[in-house]
């Protein structure tokens, strides 16, 4: 389910819950199903329940799942975090085409770069 890279300088919190987003946009964790436990979670990767609360809690304050008090987390509903990766997208891609823009680049280079990756992916299919 997740697996951590130690070699990565994110802590370890961040893997989890980058972990965790990417298992609910592939729908590996449907809308209102449970996450395991803290503690079920922290055994099976071998790290600090503290750890798992603190990558869960990033979680809830991002809005990507919801605690019940008593009963565990829970994914939150999946049109909301298809909202949510959406603005985060919109957001990187702000940064990068400014970037493109410090660097010279014209609309017509960048649309070219963007159908030149497009191309490269769909060939890989």
């Amino acid at each position: 389910m997740i697996s951590l890279d130690y070699k990565d300088k994110r802590p370890l919190y961040e893997q989890i819950s980058e972990r965790i987003k990417e298992l609910m946009s592939v729908g590996g964790l449907p809308e209102n199903s449970q996450l395991p436990s803290v503690r079920a979670l922290a055994v099976d990767l071998s790290i600090n329940p503290n750890t798992i609360q603190r990558a869960y809690a990033e979680l809830e304050r991002q809005g990507y799942v919801y605690s019940i008090k008593g009963k565990g987390n829970f994914v939150a509903e999946t049109e909301r975090l298809q909202l949510l990766k959406t603005k985060e997208l919109r957001g990187r891609l702000a940064v990068i085409l400014e970037d493109a823009y410090r660097l010279g680049l014209s609309d017509d280079e960048i649309v070219g770069l963007i159908r030149e990756l497009i191309a490269k992916r769909s060939t890989k299919k």
